[in-house]
C-alpha cells in the first residue's frame, strides 16, 4: 500500500473522547495536519451514543460514591464541557439545563445526606436540601405510597443532561471550521500501529497506510488491545461490563434522581433520568453485569475478546475476590436475573421502587436497544479493579481507556493529551485562549457550529 502524507497527530476512535481531542488540537494548538479514524459511518456510535449512557454530565455534586477530593477533580473536568456547551451556543441542542437531586431513603441515609450536604455545600454553593414538604410539590411521585422518611440534596437550573453524540458532532464541526488540514476517515478501521526507527508511527487501516508524528488511541477496550500489540500494558486486562435500562410508559419525573451508593458497589446505585430520546419519559437503570463482548449490539470478535480478557492466575484471582464478597455476589446474580425476559422486570422493580414506590411491573418496559459496554481495567500486578480512567503514555503515543465518567472528563483529558503532544513535538498550546473559551464563561462571541457535521471524504 502507498503511504499517505505525514500527519502531526493521528486519533483512533471517533467517540466523544477522540472528537474532543480533535477539537482541542485544531483550535488551541499550532498543529496543522490532524487525522481521525472512525470505523463506523459516523461519530459516537458506541458508548457516546445517547442510547448507551445515562446522558448525564457527572459533576460530583449528586454522585455519592465521590469523595470530596474526587468531586473536586470531577467538578473541574465537567465544567469544561458545561462551558463549551454555553460558550459555543449549544444549550438546548447538545446540553440541557434541568433539575437534579441525590435522594436519601430511610433514617440512616437521611442522616448521611445531611452530613454530606454540610461538606459538599462548600464545593457546590448552589446545592439545596429538599424536605418531604418541598418534594411533595416538586416531584410528587417520590412520595406516593412511601412509608420511609426521605430527604434530597438537589440543584436547579444546572446543565445536567448532555447528548454526547451531538457534542461529538459539534467538536468535529468546530475542528473542520478552522483553517487546519483535518481529515475525517469514516468507515475505516485501524488494524495496526507501528513505531518507526525515526520515532514516527505508521498507521495501517483496512484500506491504506498513513504516517503520523504522534498517535492517540481513544477506542474503548480496543485501546488496551492496541497498546498490548505494541508491547505496552501487559499488566492490564479488561473486565467488560454491560449495562441495560428500563423505561416507564409515561413521564413520571422532571428531575434526574440519583440514589445513595453502597460503598462496596461504586457506580451501581440506581438512578432515574428524563430521557431525551424518548420525549423525556423516565429511564431507570443501569443494570451492570459481565457481558463477554467488547461492543454492545455489534458482532463479537472472539479473538479480540480473548486478548482483552487476558486471563491468567492474576486475573482469575481478581474474579475470585469479587465473588467472595457476599454483597458483590448477590448484586452480580441479581443483575443477571434482570436481563432475563420472563423475570427481569419483577426483579428490577424492587430497585426502581426506591425512587418511585408506587411503580408496578406493568408500568415499566425493558429498553430494547439501549445500554452499552464499560470496559473496566484490571491491574494484574495489584490484583485489583481500577475504577476510573486509565492511560498509557509512551513517547508521542497515548492509549486512553475511559470508563464512566469518561465523557464528562473528555475535554479535560483532551487538554492533558494536547499539552503532552505539543511538548513532545515542540509546538505551542494556546493556554490563554483555552482558559477563556473552555475553562470559564467569559466568551461572548464564539462562532456557533452548523447543525449537521460536514463529512469530508479524503483519498
Amino acid at each position: 500500500m502507498p503511504i499517505n502524507k505525514l500527519f502531526d497527530t493521528a486519533i483512533v476512535g471517533g467517540g466523544v473522547a477522540g472528537t474532543s481531542l480533535l477539537f482541542t488540537l485544531a483550535r488551541y494548538t499550532d498543529l496543522n495536519n490532524i487525522i481521525l479514524f472512525e470505523k463506523y459511518d459516523e461519530v459516537s456510535q458506541l458508548n457516546s451514543n445517547p442510547k448507551s449512557n445515562s446522558q448525564t454530565l457527572h459533576v460530583g455534586d449528586i454522585e455519592s460514591n465521590y469523595t470530596y477530593e474526587k468531586a473536586q477533580k470531577v467538578k473541574k473536568a465537567s465544567l469544561m464541557v458545561s462551558h463549551y456547551i454555553q460558550n459555543f451556543g449549544e444549550v438546548d441542542r447538545v446540553g440541557f439545563k434541568r433539575d437534579k437531586m441525590l435522594l436519601a431513603v430511610g433514617e440512616r441515609e437521611v442522616e448521611e445526606l445531611k452530613m454530606r450536604f454540610v461538606e459538599f455545600k462548600t464545593l457546590y454553593p448552589y446545592l439545596e436540601l429538599w424536605d418531604e414538604a418541598f418534594l411533595a410539590t416538586f416531584e410528587p411521585k417520590l412520595l406516593e405510597g412511601r412509608e420511609e422518611p426521605i430527604l434530597a440534596m438537589g440543584a436547579r437550573g444546572q446543565i445536567t443532561t448532555v447528548d454526547y453524540k451531538k457534542l461529538s458532532e459539534s467538536f468535529v464541526q468546530q475542528a473542520l471550521d478552522t483553517d487546519k488540514n483535518i481529515q475525517m476517515r469514516y468507515n475505516e478501521e485501524v488494524t495496526k500501529i507501528e513505531r518507526e526507527e525515526d520515532g514516527t508511527f505508521t498507521i495501517t487501516s483496512d484500506t491504506t497506510v498513513f504516517q503520523a508524528k504522534t498517535v492517540v488511541v481513544n477506542a474503548g477496550a480496543y485501546s488496551l488491545l492496541f497498546a498490548q500489540s505494541m508491547g505496552y500494558g501487559k499488566e492490564y486486562a479488561v473486565l467488560p461490563i454491560g449495562g441495560s435500562f428500563f423505561f416507564t410508559k409515561e413521564k413520571y419525573l422532571n428531575s434526574k434522581v440519583y440514589t445513595m451508593q453502597n460503598p462496596k458497589l461504586p457506580f451501581a446505585a440506581i438512578h432515574a433520568d428524563p430521557d431525551m430520546t424518548q420525549g423525556w419519559n423516565t429511564r431507570f437503570g443501569p443494570t451492570a453485569f459481565a457481558l463477554f463482548k467488547l461492543e454492545r449490539y455489534h458482532a463479537l470478535h472472539l479473538q479480540d475478546l480473548i486478548a482483552a480478557l487476558n486471563i491468567d492466575k492474576d486475573v482469575t484471582q481478581v474474579y475470585m475476590n469479587l465473588f467472595k464478597d457476599s454483597t458483590i455476589r448477590r448484586y452480580i446474580l441479581k443483575n443477571v436475573l434482570e436481563e432475563m425476559p420472563l423475570v427481569g422486570k419483577e426483579v428490577f422493580i424492587k430497585d426502581a421502587r426506591k425512587v418511585i414506590p408506587s411503580l408496578n411491573v406493568k408500568d415499566i418496559t425493558f429498553a430494547t436497544g439501549y445500554g452499552g459496554m464499560r470496559p473496566q481495567i484490571i491491574d494484574k500486578n495489584k490484583k485489583e479493579l481500577l475504577l476510573g480512567e486509565a492511560k498509557i503514555e509512551e513517547d508521542g503515543l497515548v492509549f486512553n481507556m475511559t470508563p464512566s465518567p469518561g465523557a464528562t472528563s473528555s475535554l479535560s483529558i483532551a487538554m492533558q493529551d494536547a499539552e503532552g503532544i505539543c511538548e513532545h513535538l515542540g509546538t505551542k498550546f494556546n493556554r490563554l485562549k483555552h482558559e477563556n473559551e473552555i475553562q470559564s464563561l467569559k466568551v461572548s462571541s464564539v462562532k456557533e457550529p452548523s447543525l449537521e457535521v460536514k463529512k469530508r471524504a479524503f483519498g
